[in-house]
């Protein structure tokens, strides 16, 4: 097996800051120039969560909280010469956000809140604009089930 067969595991992020959506502007590869949610690859011997919190901060500086997780996509390779060829499988998470402002690092060279609607047009990727609906959905039940303040 080589490099180019071998599978990567990536985690990801919906942050919700009120009724905004975070996104990042990728400066690398893989959808590099493209919007997306932040996230990255997971190190050898980290935890999941702990890489989640690791990669947001990297790419935006923010601090965030876990609510749950979302779902696990997966990007598989496609046939010589097109734009992807790698396979990784990718676990993402709904997150709140906490502190800070949103200031792009890493490998992102944008980094803001945006609406919900703004995020779905420019995010190129059908997998994370089903990503940031169902974060919408599940966020929406959480809130929910949250007492109601008197």
């Amino acid at each position: 097996m080589n490099e180019s067969e071998t599978i990567k595991v990536a985690v990801g992020g919906v942050v919700f800051r009120g009724p905004e959506v975070l996104l990042i502007k990728r400066g690398k590869p893989p959808f590099e120039g493209q919007w997306s949610i932040p996230g990255g690859g997971l190190d050898y011997g980290e935890a999941v969560r702990d890489g989640l919190l690791r990669e947001i901060r990297e790419e935006t500086g923010l601090k965030i909280k876990i609510l749950g997780l979302l779902d696990v996509f997966e990007a598989l390779p496609r046939a010589e010469g097109a734009d992807f060829s790698q396979h990784i499988v990718m676990i993402d998470y709904v997150c709140e956000w906490l502190a800070g402002e949103p200031v792009a690092g890493d490998d992102a060279v944008e980094a803001e809140f945006v609406s919900v609607e703004r995020a779905l047009e420019r995010l190129s990727w059908d997998k994370t604009r089903e990503a940031v609906n169902r974060a919408c959905e599940i966020r929406l039940r959480l809130r929910a089930k949250l007492p109601k303040e008197t």
